[in-house]
């Protein structure tokens, strides 16, 4: 089963072109990238701090049909080779949503094939299921640039949420820490590597819900706290920029392992012994800092840690393939008319969070 993906859900426009076929492995199946390319947008935000949707949306529209031609070709297939198109319907910026699922529809209607709209969390959510053959069920840490979750991951298209934001998503604040020393656009790599060369007990910076019942995440309060810090100086040294990094991660590190904790506990009743295994997904796992805390807060609960790739955590098309495949194996499609969506819940029947919005 031949899939491509399409994904444009924010400020990367990627195809992909993945494979699902019968495997020995844990699922039965395995999975194979056969080509996956990423357009990334970063040198027209970066000017602007962060992502302006107008400009991502016309990025999309100028490089995705020759993104699709790349794809398909760095797979030495053509048309008559794939079974379905899978493309990001939501949630994201709606107007870089719309024109990803258009190209999709127009393709699935010229060549009737199947077209699959994929959830862009569930893209994330299913990737260890990609790379490492990871069965049912298992925790799932899901952190980027809009989402901060904890959810076990039951099955294709059944998600329990057991924690989100209350109000900003991690890699948000990564990215107005980043914008207020002025050290780059995405703030997560400039961030973590600044962080290298700073010391991270300088500065005590708080760590919202640390030890509270939950696995619900707050990142708001963080972020003040840093700004009120950066405008104690005058003028911020280098030196106080690195130490104000690598003490905002360390906060960031310690919320997150410990709710990555409570969600484990809470986890061991839905997760058999045998098939605790904590993932973690989106941009901000590529951070290696907090990668190595969260593997530490794993193997101490008793869960086996999956990493992705690098190029896998952050926003790419074989994600949305791989998610659609899962799907079609299923028998699962979508009719033409299906329709673009700002918001998607991965678990619609969670209670709602407060101040989350489209982070939920």
């Amino acid at each position: 089963m031949t899939v491509l993906g399409i994904e444009t859900s924010c400020d990367e426009t990627a195809a992909a072109v993945v494979r699902l076929e019968p495997g020995d492995t844990a699922i039965g199946i395995r999975g194979e990238i056969l080509s996956n390319v990423v357009f990334s947008q970063i040198d027209d935000h970066a000017p602007y701090g962060g992502v302006v949707p107008e400009i991502a949306a016309r990025a999309h529209i100028e490089h995705l049909d020759g993104l699709i031609e790349r794809a398909l070709s760095e797979a030495g297939l053509g048309w008559d080779d794939l079974d379905g198109i899978a493309a990001t319907s939501g949630p994201g910026l709606i107007g870089g949503v719309i024109v990803g699922l258009m190209t999709a529809k127009g393709i699935a209607a010229a060549r009737g094939l199947p077209l699959i709209g994929v959830n862009h969390l569930e893209g994330h959510a299913l990737t260890a299921r990609l790379t490492d053959g990871l069965p049912f069920p298992y925790l799932l840490l899901l952190v980027s640039g809009g989402h901060s979750q904890l959810l076990v991951v039951e099955d294709v298209g059944k998600y329990r949420r057991l924690g989100t934001t209350i109000d900003d998503a991690v890699g948000e604040a990564f990215d107005k820490v980043a914008k207020l020393m002025g050290i780059g656009y995405p703030g997560g790599p400039a961030v973590e590597k600044l962080a290298r060369k700073g010391d991270a007990a300088r500065f005590a910076f708080p760590r919202p819900l640390l030890n509270r019942p939950g696995c619900d995440f707050s990142f708001s309060g963080l972020k003040t706290a840093v700004r009120q810090a950066i405008e104690a100086f005058d003028p911020l040294t280098e030196k106080d920029k690195a130490d104000i990094a690598a003490s905002f991660q360390a906060a960031v590190a310690d919320v997150l392992s410990d709710r990555a904790e409570i969600a484990m506990a809470q986890a061991d009743l839905v997760i058999p012994e045998g098939y605790r295994r904590f993932a973690v997904a989106g941009g901000v796992a590529a951070n290696m800092a907090l990668r190595e805390r969260l593997l530490g807060t794993a193997h101490a609960c008793g869960y086996e840690f999956v990493t992705l790739p690098l190029r896998l955590c952050t926003d790419n098309a074989a994600m949305i393939a791989w998610a659609g495949a899962e799907h079609l194996a299923r028998g699962e499609t979508d009719a033409l008319d299906v329709a673009p969506r700002a918001r998607w819940p991965l678990d619609p029947d969670a209670a709602p969070a407060r101040g989350a919005g489209v982070k939920a």
